[in-house]
């Protein structure tokens, strides 16, 4: 590959061999690693610096060799197409500083492999990029604020936290790579089933789901009435429930907004039952405010694990006039659950069957597992006209259910 096809400007090439000093990297979070800095400065720094520098070397497994342009150039690729990479993944743009290590280029090499062998493209390997990068920026800030902060607390030994970090890092990175990997594997697989039962290949983009807000009430005064670590841990207790139940009914938690979570089903039965169980659960816990939920059912676009369209924007306008602890749901959701035979298509044939059935002269109704009660029309901003219709659990029959 010749210097002009690899991007680089000539200033590029005139600066790409020599180590850059004095040069700020962008901060860890952004993935480069710490500060470059120059002999005097480190020497001021002293032991932290070479702490920091260690660690670097310990979670990255390698030095750093390259400057962008060397890793692009190593790794084949135009220095365009690798600075996007690079972006796409949430890593900052250092200029020609040595920051990038043999990982960065094998990285590198795999993603414009994947594009020259025709099995991304080179659009669809930017976003594998970047899906990748933010789910695992944020995976590693939870881990570093909320793990490593608690365990790296100054001992009695006498040694500082600094001092306390590597050894910790040292032991625990192994585990905390492998349990990742599996749960990665884990969710591929339950990713990959689903797009296999899909029903044609229109479905596994745009799908008919269940999908569901659920909002805290009140939340913007409590804010203003409690202490941030009270808000903080209120918040936590919140999301931590509700992932819990949304995983153990078989729906998914797509995201979390602090007062608010979102989440899908492919099952309406599944998203009504998960509907309810925050309800009753967050009802029986004196800690938290009251809850609303809204649910809608329909098409919905799948992108990079969040979900878009008409039918999440319902649910989210139906969560906004839900009542205090109450779910609701709208008019296409109230018939997937008449059709699957969750709720009866008529409350008033409904009760025809069951006095027919107490009497004797009907055969057993259905079994049914919730009750819809039509609410009031409303217009609905930018949606028209809705009609609610609240959820609820269906009172047990006559005949044992």
């Amino acid at each position: 590959m010749t210097a002009d096809d690899s991007g680089a400007t000539p200033r590029d090439m005139d600066t790409e061999d020599d180590a850059v000093r004095d040069v700020p990297v962008d901060d860890p979070a952004r993935g480069w690693g710490d500060t470059v800095t120059g002999r005097s400065e480190a020497t001021d720094q002293g032991d932290e610096n070479n702490i920091a520098v260690r660690l670097e070397q310990l979670i990255l497994g390698a030095d750093r060799r390259y400057t962008p342009f060397q890793a692009a150039r190593a790794a084949g690729v135009s220095m365009d197409l690798a600075a996007r990479f690079w972006r796409a993944m949430g890593f900052a743009d250092i200029g020609q500083v040595k920051a990038l290590t043999e990982a960065d280029v094998l990285a590198l090499r795999r993603l414009a492999g994947l594009v020259e062998a025709g099995l991304l493209s080179e659009a669809m390997a930017v976003q594998v990029a970047r899906s990748t990068g933010q789910t695992t920026a944020r995976l590693a800030d939870w881990q570093i604020d909320s793990f490593l902060e608690g365990l790296t607390e100054p001992q009695d030994s006498g040694l500082t936290r600094t001092e306390i970090t590597y050894p910790l890092v040292e032991l625990l990175l192994p585990e905390l790579e492998e349990f990742l990997v599996y749960v990665w594997r884990r969710q591929l697989a339950a990713a990959t089933g689903r797009v296999v039962r899909a029903q044609d290949d229109a479905e596994m983009v745009d799908r008919r789901l269940a999908v569901g807000f659920a909002d805290l009430v009140g939340f913007t005064r409590l804010t203003r009435r409690l202490e941030e670590e009270e808000l903080g841990e209120l918040v936590e207790a919140f999301e931590t429930t509700c992932s819990d139940l949304v995983a153990a009914h078989g729906g998914r938690l797509i995201k979390t907004l602090g007062d608010e979570v979102l989440f899908s089903a492919d099952d309406a039965g599944i998203a009504a039952e998960i509907g309810l169980r925050l309800i009753e659960t967050m009802t029986h816990d004196e800690t938290m405010p009251e809850l609303r939920v809204g649910i809608a059912f329909g098409t919905v676009t799948t992108r990079m694990g969040d979900v878009f369209g008409t039918t999440v924007n319902l649910a989210s306008r139906l969560t906004s006039i839900a009542p205090k602890d109450t779910v609701l749901v709208d008019e296409a959701f109230a018939e997937e659950l008449g059709r699957i035979g969750d709720a009866p298509v008529s409350e008033a044939e409904a009760a025809a069957a069951e006095k027919a059935a107490a009497e004797g002269t009907g055969a057993p109704p259905p079994s049914y597992r919730f009750a819809l009660q039509p609410m009031w029309q409303r217009p609905v901003r930018g949606l028209g006209v809705v009609e609610p219709w609240l959820l609820s659990r269906r009172a047990a029959q006559g005949t044992g259910d």
